[in-house]
């Protein structure tokens, strides 16, 4: 039986506040399933990673408007929060929650936007010794490393966008909602848009002018969002596959080995990476 949602607080002031003495500062939290940290924004910037479990990040970033990105983020990924970003979290899977506040004067160069990037068994390492609350000498240089081990990171294509409830164009995001509550139905961008009262070149030049992808490229994303925790959770690849709309698991495994480099076994449960 799923626990109640538990809402955290984020209080006015933060303990692990960076500053430009102590620029990077983690923060570990161990968080049960559905936990949620409700939208909020810090002048620093963060980096959200989980040991353990499973993260849902919605980020909206203020100077841009219009559009939120949700991502899934499995402990072998993180997500960059670019300072000042409205972000919320919902924890998925109980999680062993690590948070990496870094002051905005260390951002890396054209990081103001946000982004997954793959953790590298060095970084993991390194958020791990800093979380020890090393001496001021060694988590200096700790955190130096730290920093350049993030600025050289994979990015991974892992968010689902969707366009501004308010600013928006309202057939573009009924779709995108009917497309997310349905992800195994195989519709082609021509049903969707005939659902939602348009033409699918007006759908497809409103996924390339708002959310700056095509519907393709897209629905993968959603799928991979889908996918993600029910592997986590321990589901067969068969069932995820067919929940996905895959008439194959191969066919199923060829897309999410090209979108994660590696197959979904690889983020099933206690295999997880």
């Amino acid at each position: 039986m799923r626990r109640p949602p538990r809402n955290v607080v984020i209080g006015d002031t933060d303990p692990f506040r960076p500053d430009r003495q102590r620029p990077v500062r983690v923060r570990a939290r161990d968080l049960p399933a559905d936990s949620h940290f409700e939208p909020h924004s810090h002048a620093w910037a963060q980096l959200a990673y989980c040991a353990t479990g499973i993260l849902q990040v919605t980020t909206l970033l203020q100077t841009v408007g219009k559009e939120e990105v949700t991502y899934i983020v499995p402990p072998s990924r993180a997500v960059w929060i670019a300072p000042g970003a409205r972000h919320a979290v919902h924890v998925l899977e109980d999680a062993a929650f690590r948070t990496l506040y870094i002051h905005a004067s260390a951002t890396p160069p054209g990081w103001a936007g946000c982004r997954v990037i793959v953790v590298s068994p060095l970084l993991r390492e390194l958020i791990q010794s800093l979380d020890t609350q090393p001496p001021r000498e060694r988590e200096q240089m700790l955190a130096g490393l730290a920093l350049d081990e993030i600025a050289s990171a994979n990015p991974q294509a892992l968010g689902v966008p969707l366009p501004s409830a308010q600013d928006g164009d309202k057939r573009l995001r009924a779709l995108c909602e009917a497309v997310l509550r349905a992800p195994s139905q195989r519709a082609t961008l021509a049903e969707w848009a005939g659902d939602v009262g348009a033409s699918e070149r007006t759908m497809a030049r409103l996924f390339r002018c708002e959310l700056g992808t095509s519907y393709q490229q897209w629905r993968q994303q959603a799928i991979l969002a889908h996918a993600l925790p029910m592997l986590a959770r321990g589901a067969a690849v068969g069932h995820v596959a067919a929940a996905s709309g895959y008439a194959s698991d191969s066919a199923f495994t060829a897309m999410f080995k090209a979108a994660m480099g590696q197959p979904p076994s690889a983020f099933q449960g206690r295999h997880m990476p």
